[in-house]
Formats: structure tokens, sequence, C-alpha cells
């Protein structure tokens, strides 16, 4: 501090002195004189300051790029930062690459593999270097039909569909194919065979139509055992009683026979079915409801006793209010004779019944032809809101089994 005091004390002169100047004057007195910038850049500062002024703040000092090697005054300098073509700069896609920035441009649009460029096809954009993968699936990229029908416009997205739907030289199989036509022709072609093979298709349509009647009695006798009774008991509605009494009544000749669900006497025991008569059978035609019992072949046959031996009970149920008065149900029972037809074995896939023909005497039904008049029916609730329930029992006793 003090040699800057003896500095600052020392005397000057003028820089003219020499031609006759004789300004004198002490150091400090000058370096505190305001003075202009020489450049010109409207700026007075002490006169000390002017050397870090000129070198690194005024807007008109002379400066060089060092890219581009061109001089800037120091405003042009800054404004020159950041857009120097020669400057090396990155990528701004971020695929790694570096450059001089004025290459930067046909880089991005041409060269950059991380460049945005839309599929021609579907019109959506992609990164250059995913588009190639893209479009070996773009569902809009054009294809050939296999088949080369020429047909245009096919997309892979609809190629599909042309080949199944639209191509006109497609090989096909026959309409037909579900009922077993095997025949295979072009498209085109399919008309003239469906004319020319018209008696083969009726012919196998006839096959198909007998498979699901069999299919179709499978399945119902399916639900049947599924949903009928395995502890020996049947309770059986008949709906529209009166309606189908006097329908029958109203025929000049032939009988109305309805049957029940099967049922079993006990489980993997005997399977039966009960039938009815609204207007009576045989001797009870006409006056009487008949009620009717028949063995139908079953699962466990071959496991079982023949021929039928338990005691059967039939009840048409009196629907009369219990708490006004005493329901009194008709009943009749029997116990089968082991030398009765009606309760042999009976023949796989046999039929026995008025409907059916009676053609096996082991399936004909066993009952009362007269079981209750219908004067009698009357006089009692057992048809009650247009319906009657007939009760069937089978009184299993039970056997010890030989081991």
């Amino acid at each position: 501090m003090e040699l800057e005091q003896q500095i600052l004390s020392l005397p000057i002169r003028c820089i003219h002195s020499e031609e006759g100047c004789r300004w004198t004057a002490q150091n400090k007195l000058l370096q505190f004189n305001v003075v202009s910038c020489p450049n010109r850049c409207s700026m007075k500062l002490l006169r000390r300051e002017l050397p870090e002024h000129m070198q690194h703040d005024c807007a008109k000092r002379k400066l060089h790029c060092d890219h581009c090697g061109d001089e800037f005054t120091g405003e042009a300098y800054e404004n020159h930062q950041g857009v120097c073509p020669e400057e090396s700069v990155y990528c701004e896609n971020k695929c790694g690459a570096r450059m001089v920035r004025r290459v930067l441009g046909q880089h991005s649009v041409s060269e950059c593999p991380k460049r945005k460029l839309p599929c021609r096809y579907c019109k959506k954009e992609f990164l250059y270097d995913t588009l190639q993968p893209h479009q070996q699936q773009c569902p809009r990229f054009p294809m050939q039909c296999p088949n080369r029908c020429g047909t245009p416009g096919i997309t892979r997205e609809t190629l599909m569909a042309h080949v199944k739907e639209g191509c006109s030289t497609a090989m096909v199989l026959c309409p037909f194919r579900e009922a077993g036509c095997k025949h295979k022709c072009p498209k085109t072609a399919v008309g003239r065979h469906l004319e020319e093979a018209t008696h083969t298709h009726l012919s196998l349509l006839s096959g198909v139509v007998n498979r699901q009647r069999l299919e179709l009695r499978e399945l119902r006798r399916a639900v049947e055992e599924l949903s009928g009774s395995r502890d020996g008991t049947l309770l059986w509605k008949l709906t529209d009683f009166s309606q189908r009494l006097q329908e029958v009544k109203s025929r000049t000749s032939g009988s109305l026979e309805l049957f029940s669900p099967a049922f079993y006497s006990h489980n993997y025991g005997y399977r039966l079915q009960v039938s009815a008569f609204p207007n009576g059978n045989g001797s009870g035609e006409g006056s009487h409801l008949s009620v009717y019992i028949r063995v139908l072949p079953g699962e466990y046959d071959g496991l079982l006793e023949w021929p039928f031996p338990y005691r059967v009970s039939f009840s048409l149920l009196d629907q009369s209010d219990p708490a006004l008065t005493k329901p009194q149900h008709i009943t009749e029972t029997f116990i089968p004779d082991p030398t009765w037809k009606n309760f042999q074995r009976p023949r796989p896939g046999a039929l026995g019944s008025v409907r059916g023909g009676c053609l096996d005497e082991s399936m004909l039904g066993f009952g009362y032809p007269k079981f209750i008049s219908h004067e009698e029916m009357k006089k009692r609730n057992y048809i009650r809101d247009n319906a009657i329930f007939i009760k069937a029992t089978i009184d299993v006793v039970q056997k010890i089994l030989n081991s």
C-alpha cells in the first residue's frame, strides 16, 4: 500500500513535453481522470479502468472467432457465438455424430439414423432406423395375392380376407363339406359343382339328419336319466288335462297315450316309465283314466334280477286342501307275476307302446285300464288348475347280495 502511494505521488509530464509542453502533475491525478473509450463505444470511465474495458467489455473491441477465424467487434462476436458454421457440435437427434454446424442441417434431413420419417403406406412417423422393420409388418403395406389373381389394392391387413372370401381363383371346399362332401375347386367353379352334385349332397344331408336324430334321442335319454328320480318314486304332473281329454273324445278313432319321464327303482336299479290314457284304453276306453307301467332298457340291466320282482303302487292324488278336508287318494297296488312277459328283461333298443306299435312284448305296459272313471274324478279335487298328479312307488325289498 505504501508503495502504491509512492507511485501515485510521483510527478509526471505531458507526452508532448519534448515538443515544449511544460505541463506536470502527480501520477494519482492522471489515474482518476475520466476519459472516453478510444474505440468510440460511447463509454466514459476512469483511465485506470480503460485497459480492462478494452480487453473484455468494449462492444466495439476487435475479436477473432476460434472456429472460423473471422474478426468481429465485441457485440457481433457475442451474436456469432452459437451460430458459427465452423463450430463442432453434436447431432440434436442424439445419434452420437459430431460435425461442424454448417453440415448439421443436411445430416438431420438425409443422414441421421435417428431422424423421423413418415411411413409411405400408413403415414405414421418412425425413426429412420426403425422404419424398415416397421414396413415388414405395416398393415397397409401393399401385397400380391398368392393365387396371382391380379386384384389391385391388397394390403397386408386385407390379404387373408381376400384369399378366403374375395379371390376368384382361390381353391375352396364344397359348402356341404360339413355333411361329408370332399370336393375342392376354384371359387368360380363352385356353382357348377353344386348343380352337378345335387343328388349326392341330398344323400349326405339325409345321413346327417339321421345321425342328428340318433344324437338327439341319446341326448333326450341322457337328460331324462339326469332329471329322473332314483329312489323308486315318481311324481308326475299332467298339465292341460281337460283339454287333452276333450281333444281325444272328439276324435273318431285312436287314443292318446302320455308318457312320464323315466325313473329308477333305486340307485343302479330298474329303469321304469309310467304311461296314462286320459280317455282310457281297452275296457276303460271312453270312460276311465287308464294307467300303466313298463320296464325300459337300462344301464344296469346286466346286474339285476329278472323278471322284475318288486311291488308297484299307483296313486291319483287328491288335491283338496288338507286344512279343509282329508285328501282321498286313489291307490292301486300289484306284485308282478314271474310268468308275466311284461316284466322280463327288455331287449336293448326295444319299443313297446301304443304309439310304437307294441313291437316287443317285454316292453308292454301293465296296469289298470279302469284306474278311475271320469265321473269319479269330478267328485273330488283330482283335477285342479287343469292338472292331475299321478304317483308311482316301487317297494324295493332289501336283499343280501351274494359275494
